[in-house]
């Protein structure tokens, strides 16, 4: 009877989750993940099931991973400064060396041909999710009079949302921190 190797799921998940960012989720083999994450075959499908069921797994885990960034926005005191300092936040973490350039679930998004219901409304989640923590963050600004009332705040909670998506793929492809920069200092004018 052969032995049960233990391990650390969340680490594997971790390994898993930097083979789907960088290769995508079709690109990445089941070779090139088991490989990343140390695990034999029957390891893999015993605790995972299938690819499609891991590459879910491993997007909660980078939900959950970079969590700390969404609560700037949750936590903020004041609506502009929050803004500023997720942004500052995210564009180090887009180009940041260390890890694959830009951002899982935008990649997952821009390949989201997937019939999966399931792969297609966590990525919706997600996106709904910073979307309506910039709005609730630039309510709380009208409220606080930091933004002015007239704002369209709906429309500017999606302008960030997709700021924050372009940044991701452009640190793929350019990675020009300065022009990133220039972006969030003109977007923060409009508030």
């Amino acid at each position: 009877m052969g032995r049960y190797k233990e391990f650390d799921k969340e680490a594997v998940l971790h390994k898993a989750m930097l083979v789907f960012w960088k290769k995508g989720y079709e690109a990445a083999s089941i070779p090139d993940l088991l490989e990343a994450m140390d695990l034999s075959r029957s390891s893999l499908y015993e605790t995972f099931g299938d690819k499609q069921t891991l590459y879910i797994e491993a997007i909660n885990w980078y939900k959950k991973w970079r969590q700390a960034k969404r609560d700037i926005l949750i936590n903020a005191t004041s609506a502009k400064s929050g803004i500023r300092q997720y942004f500052e936040i995210h564009i180090d973490s887009a180009l940041d060396d260390e890890s694959p350039k830009g951002c899982l679930i935008t990649n997952a998004a821009v390949g989201m041909d997937s019939p999966d219901e399931q792969l297609n409304a966590l990525i919706r989640e997600r996106f709904d999710e910073l979307e309506k923590s910039f709005y609730e963050l630039l309510r709380k600004g009208q409220g606080t009079g930091e933004i002015m009332p007239e704002k369209d705040i709906k429309t500017l909670s999606y302008l960030l949302s997709n700021l924050n998506h372009s940044i991701n793929i452009v640190a793929k492809v350019q990675g020009d921190r300065s022009k990133m920069q220039q972006m969030i200092d003109t977007v923060m004018e409009m508030l």
